[in-house]
C-alpha cells in the first residue's frame, strides 16, 4: 500500500544508542521488544520462548535476572538466540555486573535505587567494558518514596522527575549510553508522562503501557496508549505488556506500528466484519489465513471482502484481494485488478499460495532495489 502525505508521522529527535546490534533511537526503526516469562534458570524453555518471539518478529528480548543463578544463565541463553538480551535487573548491583559479563546487550535498571556511588560506577564500568547499554525503568507502581511522599500519588510529574534523577546518576558519570521508560498501568497517566519527558529531553524512550492485562484489555489499552504517542512521533522502542504469551506481545506490537504505516512487516490483512451479504464465511477465511501466514515477513496487503460492495474498492489499494462472489465462485484480484475467479472450496489453498509466491517475488527484487 503506498501511505498518502496526510500518514506521515513527523518523529521525535532522539539521541541514537544501540541494544547490542539493534539501534535505539535517532531515524532508527522503531524496535519492538516482549520479555520472558519462564524461568531464567531453565535455560531450554528460555531459548524457546524467545525463538518463538523471533518467528513472530521481535528485535529485542529482555529476561529477568532476580539471583545469581540467572544472571549466570544468561550466558547459555545469549548464545542460543539471535537477538540482543536485555537483563532485568532490580536493587542488586552484583546482578547486573554478572549479567554484563555473561553478554547482556543492555542492563534495565535505576542507578539509585542500587545503593552507592560506588556500586555505581562498578556497574557503569562493567557497562562500558562489555558494551552495554542500560535502561532507566521507572514504573508508577514503585516510585521512589521521597517522590510520593512529595506529591503524594503517582503523576507525571513525579514519573518524569524519577527518570530525570537517575539520568544524572549516570550523566554525572559520563554513561550516557541509556534509554528511559516512565510507565504506567493507566493510559492517561503514561501518555501524559512521556509528552512531558519527551520534551524536556533527547534521551531515546522506551514506550509501553504496563501491566495492561489480559490478551484483549491489554491489547486495546496498549494500542490507545502506544497508539497516541506514535502518532504524536514518540517513542523510540515500544512493549506491549500482556498476561499472555511473549509472541503475542510482539504480534500486537507489530500491529500497532503497521496500523500507523511506521513499520511493515508480514501479511496485513483488511478484512470486513461479514453480514448477510457474504459470499463465503469471512470470519472462518480470515482466522486461517492468519493462521497459515504467521510465516510470511515480506510486506504484503491482502484484502478478504465478503461481497461486491466494498470489495473491489478495498481491492484497489491491496496487493492481493479476493471479493464473495455468486454460484460459489469468488474473485481473486491482483495489484487492484480483477483477475480470476476460484471456487469456494479451494479459496483458502489458493490465497495462501499466492501470499507465498507473492513474497518469494518481492524478496527476489529487494536486492536489486537496494
Amino acid at each position: 500500500m503506498n501511505y498518502r502525505p496526510y500518514q506521515h508521522i513527523e518523529r521525535r529527535r532522539s539521541r541514537r544508542i544501540h541494544v547490542g546490534p539493534v539501534p535505539v533511537g535517532g531515524d532508527a526503526p522503531i524496535s519492538v521488544q516482549t520479555m520472558t516469562n519462564t524461568l531464567t534458570t531453565d535455560v531450554p524453555a528460555t531459548v524457546a520462548q524467545i525463538r518463538r518471539a523471533q518467528s513472530a518478529g521481535v528485535d529485542i528480548v529482555r529476561v529477568s535476572c532476580p539471583d545469581q543463578e540467572s544472571a549466570l544463565a544468561l550466558k547459555d541463553i545469549v548464545h542460543a538466540v539471535d537477538v540482543p538480551i536485555v537483563a532485568d535487573i532490580h536493587f542488586h548491583y552484583r546482578r547486573a555486573i554478572e549479567a554484563a559479563e555473561s553478554g547482556a546487550a543492555c542492563l534495565r535498571i535505576n542507578p539509585g535505587n542500587i545503593g552507592s556511588n560506588e556500586r555505581v560506577k562498578e556497574v557503569i564500568k562493567a557497562a562500558r567494558d562489555h558494551g552495554c547499554s542500560m535502561r532507566i525503568g521507572v514504573n508508577a507502581g514503585s516510585l521512589e518514596k521521597h517522590l510520593l511522599e512529595k506529591y503524594g500519588e503517582p503523576n507525571p510529574d513525579a514519573l518524569v522527575e524519577s527518570a530525570l534523577e537517575h539520568a544524572k546518576i549516570l550523566q554525572d558519570n559520563d554513561f550516557h549510553e541509556f534509554k528511559i521508560s516512565v510507565k504506567a498501568s493507566d493510559v492517561f497517566l503514561a501518555v501524559a508522562a512521556y509528552q512531558q519527558l519527551a520534551e524536556i529531553c533527547d534521551h531515546p524512550l522506551h514506550i509501553g503501557i504496563t501491566e495492561a492485562g489480559g490478551r484483549r484489555t491489554g491489547t486495546v489499552k496498549s494500542a490507545i496508549g502506544l497508539g497516541n504517542l506514535l502518532w504524536a512521533g514518540i517513542g523510540d522502542t515500544i512493549r506491549v505488556s500482556l498476561s499472555s504469551e511473549p509472541e503475542e506481545e510482539v504480534r500486537v506490537g507489530w500491529e500497532i506500528l503497521k496500523s500507523l504505516g511506521i513499520r511493515h512487516r508480514g501479511v496485513r490483512i483488511i478484512s470486513c466484519p461479514s453480514c448477510a451479504r457474504q459470499g463465503f464465511n469471512v470470519i472462518e477465511t480470515v482466522s486461517a489465513l492468519e493462521e497459515r501466514l504467521a510465516h510470511i515477513e515480506t510486506p504484503i496487503t491482502l484484502s478478504i471482502i465478503g461481497c461486491v460492495v466494498n470489495g473491489p474498492g478495498e481491492a484497489l489499494m491491496t496487493d492481493l484481494g479476493v471479493t464473495g462472489g455468486g454460484a460459489g465462485r469468488h474473485m481473486i484480484y491482483h495489484a487492484g485488478k480483477t483477475d480470476h475467479t476460484i471456487p469456494a472450496e479451494r479459496m483458502i489453498d489458493h490465497i495462501v499460495a499466492l501470499v507465498e509466491a507473492k513474497a518469494a517475488e518481492l524478496a527476489a527484487l529487494k536486492p536489486a532495489a537496494e
